[in-house]
């Protein structure tokens, strides 16, 4: 392996662009797909973004979720296809176009040419195909856009008239109206995005209009308020809220009787007030959906005005349903049967109006849906839209023909007072919507389109929905289902230019219809070759009359499909079935996995759910992952005129994308729910994952070089089948929790619950770093046998590699650059880690030894916060711990295999095992509310109380038996919690002995200062500072150096004694002898030296010096029968020979090398440790042992 260099200087940025230079060079995206092309499909559907802008957090985010699952199928054994596509169609292209090309209207487009429009649409579309390549490959995921699709490819387009043309044959579509933003300028209508484009403040009128009911014994009259008069006219009923209470009041002065809701009553006319909403100006009232007819927004408190009103009666709404009243005008009389009569609805509310709406379904986007749902109107082309293209009104209004709606409200309101039906006029001042390009205010107004009807298919709909699995499984059972059980019938045309025609094809008189549904079949009708399906492509095209020629030419409609009805086809058009692909297709639908974005369930989701369920009678996915928003760091929506959001590419240049993708996978964001983007959240990740991961592979990489530097063979490691075997407790846990680890991480792939996988990983990581390298320092260090230390280093790789492969789908680039290294030392292993199969989880796995490690840790934490609240630091020893815990098997472990750990890390002399839970405690009963809470429900009370009442005996037996039934319920382990409270023994005082809990296990300190205590004390204080100056010079743990010190104090006996006593104890941890100042060679080369005052009372110097060869000097004469020269002259030869290859020479040669080039010199064999030491230290060690 190659050496690594330090945390702080390893640039993840900058090795994650190595890794995409990598990943070209091998092709390796491209090689996975051959690799695995033998094997089962996984289909995934990656929904289709428009290119009109670059991406986003959002596309990040969704697109990190798809390449994590792709990238986990793939590792398991599917072959997985990803392929890009392209939103080509639609809105967002044609804006572009108007506004780069001014233009202004609908005619303005037919002016130019539907063929120029559109073929300037066409040259948008890709504008920012390659950023969006080269930022979608920075974030590492793999996808492949060579081979994408767009949904302005012919072929796709062919599979779009394919789906239209078999939901016409089902019967399932049907020619109506929607009503929509409607612009008399442009003469078209907009979409909802560019009716909120240009909103402005205006005065409107604001007016009462009374309608008498038919046969009513008081003469009484519904009163409605609305703020566009133009739409009285086209009056077909009158809604109320069948929840309500309405009064019917009779005004004393002038003796009419209206009916209002009581909660509105205030808002008749009043001779004390002038007005109070509506009743004069009303400022700030709500925008509707569609038009003010029944809106001012200021909540007024219900009362009669029994000055002006006399109270006659109250009703409730439901009551109110089905009577008739006279019509305000007579233009649509001949509906009268089944128009003029009050219906119900909830969207009438008791905080506009007066509780009563007039209902023109041809100018509402509720009065259609209401009057539809009551039969005032039915379904299909009939409804009569009294406005024109120009919005003028039609013949059908005669009184007002020719004139513009919006300038014929003061004659209607005169008409209106004429009729004697006007009760009040005011003015509202709102905002109201007008058109982006022309200036005018927007109509609400009914257009012709085509349908879907879903509504006959709801019930299959809901069926569907029943067969798919989401995470989170709260949005699939209530905000898509009822979505679904609300859903209404879908207008899938629209009346624009860039987009997919629809396939329909009618003869002038109406009454032939063809429904084209490939390009073969309109070739061989028309007699027209078809390269390209584009409106300026086609439209020209005619199909003769089936009836002959006398009936003239079928004329293709002007519609082309929404957008969404081209992505919703998606799973059948991108591989262009049913033309080809056939096979591929019927053997994996519905697909495996889509994802994307909460909004989606009333858009993508949506149209992928009820075209298959049209289609096939089954959901068009199985699995579904949806992500809440990313918001900015203010909780606002992220935005580019605000700049209240860092770029994407800003955090992945500092942090790199690995960090960005665990950032947003380990957040709410996965769980559908909104994050707050923090741009410290993602160095969060680097500093408390990624980094900590770094380290722990950094150690083993160091050490395993240190293994070469020393003179021993490579590092190769030993086979998992031998590791298994290792008699090392640490070993044991580590293996059996990388275990775990593997088996976590596919159980929640499994489930499709990433974000659960990162938080375990993080846990994971810290235990690796902080328990198994912490705790086994000595044996990565080579500080005991040679074996053990390859053992140790083997587990430490496999436990990495394992690791790598477990979270090669959450990060691909750090993997993979841990991977590239550590598979230099490993035969057989893939050219790249995503090339890997998935971790099985087959091996042993130890559920005591893990279960006793953790505990162990408490243990350990406990203690530490005891030593912290008495200010007794980890180098103060102590004489003694309790550990207090029912377990008889984790006491074993604590005080056996895991005690050396607990002593050394808590600096303790001993651990005392205590499974008497009363001896040190009382134990105290608590109900677990968060458990018991949902399930016991009202009996939550009275199960609390018995828990609470438990008594100590009680509390004992039930954690034996492991359950307990109280008020009639039966209680596990999981739902009570047992307390432990510390009871000190008699005559011990409270500074002396302390204890912490976590209500699992107990840990009592013993806090009584031991003089024998404190040698060991001095020298663990020695030896952090000795760390400390190691680190101060820049060292690396595999550096050798040599330690001197000297004492600075008058009795210098005091330090020499401690350092003595604890000799091998500092040797243990420095791996090395602490040398007398005396024994510094004159020539040492000093690389640090600090001295230090009050450390426990002493004061000392410490220097660190570059190992220096030491003589045994009359040995080396021996050699040369006693000449003074020549001996000499062999140690100056060894010292200026390079100390590590020096080393490496006598390792290699086992101790023993010749010399014969000194010059004039008898060759001779020179002994290690008999003739010369590569250390002062190893020859001081030498002659102590002699």
């Amino acid at each position: 392996m190659d050496e690594v260099c330090e945390g702080k200087d390893f640039s993840f940025p900058k090795q994650e662009e190595k890794i995409l230079q990598m990943w070209e060079d091998i092709s390796a995206f491209e090689n996975q797909l051959k690799r695995t092309e033998s094997m089962p499909e996984y289909v995934f559907y990656d929904g289709p973004p428009f290119a009109t802008g670059l991406p986003h957090y959002g596309h990040i985010l969704a697109g990190t979720i798809k390449d994590i699952v792709t990238r986990y199928q793939t590792m398991i054994g599917h072959h997985v296809t990803r392929r890009f596509g392209w939103d080509c169609h639609g809105l967002p292209i044609e804006f572009e176009i108007d506004t780069k090309l001014g233009i202004k209207s609908r005619d303005d487009v037919l002016a130019m040419g539907i063929g120029n429009y559109n073929e300037e649409c066409r040259s948008i579309v890709t504008r920012y195909v390659e950023e969006w390549e080269k930022i979608v490959a920075r974030t590492g995921r793999w996808i492949d856009f060579k081979n994408g699709y767009k949904t302005m490819d012919p072929w796709y387009m062919e599979s779009l008239w394919w789906v239209f043309s078999k939901l016409y044959e089902k019967g399932l579509v049907y020619r109506g109206f929607k009503v929509m933003p409607y612009s008399t300028g442009c003469k078209t209508p907009l979409s909802n995005f560019e009716a909120g484009l240009n909103y402005k403040e205006v005065d409107d009128p604001a007016i009462m209009v009374s309608f008498p009911i038919v046969d009513d014994p008081d003469n009484a009259a519904l009163v409605a308020w609305t703020t566009t008069p133009w739409t009285l006219p086209s009056n077909l009923a009158l809604c109320v809220n069948a929840d309500f209470v309405y009064v019917k009041v009779r005004d004393k002065s002038t003796g009419s009787t209206y009916i209002v809701a009581e909660s509105r009553m205030s808002q008749l006319p009043s001779k004390k007030t002038k007005s109070d909403a509506p009743n004069g100006s009303v400022k700030d009232a709500k925008p509707p959906n569609s038009k003010s007819k029944g809106s001012s927004s200021e909540k007024v408190k219900s009362g009669i005005d029994t000055g002006s009103y006399e109270l006659l009666g109250k009703v409730s709404g439901a009551s109110l349903v089905r009577l008739k009243y006279l019509p305000l005008f007579d233009y649509f009389s001949e509906l009268s049967d089944a128009a003029f009569r009050v219906v119900s609805d909830n969207y009438v509310t008791d905080d506009s109006g007066t509780g009563v709406v007039h209902c023109a379904p041809a100018f509402g986007e509720d009065d259609y849906r209401v009057c539809l749902n009551s039969n005032i109107i039915q379904k299909g082309e009939d409804l009569v839209v009294a406005v024109d293209d120009d919005g003028h009104f039609t013949g059908k209004i005669s009184d007002f023909k020719g004139r513009y709606v919006k300038h014929a409200d003061k004659d209607i309101i005169t008409a209106v007072k004429g009729k004697g039906r006007l009760v009040h006029i005011g003015s509202i001042k709102h905002s109201y919507p007008f058109c982006w390009r022309s200036e005018t205010p927007l109509l609400y107004r009914a257009v012709p389109s085509w349908f879907v009807a879903v509504e006959e298919i709801k019930e299959q709909l809901l069926e569907s929905n029943k067969q798919t699995y989401w995470v989170p499984d709260y949005v699939k059972e209530k905000r898509f289902h009822n979505w679904l059980e609300n859903a209404r019938d879908w207008a899938v045309s629209r009346s624009r230019f860039w987009g997919t025609p629809l396939p329909v094809w009618i003869s002038e008189d109406g009454e032939e219809k063809v429904v084209i549904d490939s390009i073969d079949k309109l070739e061989k009708l028309s007699g027209v070759k078809v390269t390209d399906l584009h409106r300026h492509k086609i439209d020209h095209i005619t199909i003769p009359s089936e009836r002959g020629p006398e009936f003239g030419l079928l004329h293709r409609v002007d519609d082309v499909f929404d957008c969404w009805f081209e992505s919703g086809s998606m799973p059948y058009a991108y591989i262009h079935y049913p033309f080809e692909n056939v096979e591929l297709f019927e053997n994996n639908f519905p697909g495996h996995f889509v994802a994307e974005g909460l909004d989606q369930t009333r858009g993508w989701f949506y149209t992928l759910m009820v075209l298959s369920t049209a289609l096939f009678g089954k959901p068009a996915f199985k699995n579904l992952i949806c992500n809440g928003l990313v918001l900015a760091e203010d909780g606002k929506k992220m935005s580019k005129r605000l700049k209240n959001y860092p770029s994407p590419m800003e955090v992945i240049g500092d942090y790199g994308a690995d960090a960005l993708r665990l950032y947003l996978i380990n957040s709410p964001v996965v769980r559908a729910e909104p994050l707050r983007f923090k741009k410290d959240g993602v160095y969060g990740v680097v500093k408390d994952v990624f980094l900590p991961w770094y380290n722990a592979y950094r150690f083993l990489v160091q050490n395993a070089k240190r293994l070469e530097v020393e003179g021993s063979a490579p590092f190769v490691p030993t086979d998992q089948v031998t590791l298994q075997t290792s008699s090392n407790v640490l070993d044991q846990w580590i293996n059996s929790a990388t275990e775990s680890l593997v088996h976590f991480v596919r159980q929640e792939m499994d489930a499709y619950r990433l974000y659960t996988v990162v938080p375990y990983l993080l846990k994971f990581i810290d235990n690796l770093t902080n328990i198994y390298v912490r705790f086994n320092r000595k044996r990565l260090k080579g500080r005991t046998e040679e074996e053990d230390c390859r053992i140790a280093l083997s587990s430490l790789y496999h436990v990495l590699l394992t690791t790598c492969k477990a979270m090669a789908p959450f990060t691909p680039f750090f993997t993979e650059v841990l991977y590239q290294n550590l598979r230099k030392v490993s035969n057989g292993l893939e050219e790249s880690i995503h090339y890997c199969c998935f971790p099985h989880a087959g091996g042993k796995r130890e559920e005591r030894i893990e279960q006793s490690v953790a505990r162990m840790m408490t243990v350990i934490d406990l203690a530490r916060n005891i030593r912290e609240r008495h200010n007794k630091p980890l180098k103060t020893p102590l004489r003694e711990m309790v550990v207090v815990h029912p377990d008889t098997d984790f006491l074993e472990d604590i005080t056996g295999k895991l005690g050396e750990y607990v002593r050394e890390e808590l600096n303790i002399r001993s651990v005392v095992p205590c499974n008497d839970p009363l001896k040190y405690a009382s134990l105290r009963a608590e109900p677990d509310f968060s458990v018991l809470g949902k399930r016991l429900g009202k009996a939550m009370g009275a199960v609390a109380k018995e828990v609470k009442a438990m008594s100590q005996a009680d509390i004992i037996a039930f954690e034996k038996s492991g359950e307990v039934t109280l008020a009639g319920h039966c209680l596990k382990l999981t739902d009570i919690k047992v307390v432990r409270e510390f009871r000190r023994p008699d005559n011990v005082m409270e500074k002396d002995i302390d204890a912490a809990g976590d209500g699992d296990v107990l840990v009592i300190l013993d806090l009584r200062p031991d003089e024998s205590l404190f040698e060991a004390g001095v020298a663990r204080e020695v030896v952090n500072r000795i760390q400390k100056l190691r680190k101060k010079a820049g060292l690396e743990p595999t550096d050798m150096v040599e330690v001197y010190f000297k004492s600075l104090d008058d009795d210098k006996s005091v330090l020499d004694n401690v350092l003595n006593s604890q000799e091998n104890y500092v040797r243990e941890v420095l791996g090395a002898p602490l040398l007398p100042s005396v024994l510094t060679p004159p020539d040492a080369v000093i690389l640090c030296e600090e001295q230090f005052h009050g450390i426990s009372g002493l004061s000392f110097v410490i220097s660190l010096t570059r190992p220096t060869l030491s003589f045994n000097s009359q040995a080396v004469l021996t050699l040369y029968s006693g000449n003074d020269k020549h001996a000499k002259g062999l140690k100056t030869y060894l010292l200026s020979r390079d100390h590590s290859n020096l080393k490496s020479e006598f390792h290699q040669s086992n101790g023993k090398i010749k010399v014969d080039c000194i010059e004039d010199q008898l060759a001779v064999d020179v002994i290690l440790g008999q003739h010369v030491f590569l250390t002062v230290g190893d020859c001081y060690l030498s002659k102590r042992t002699d």
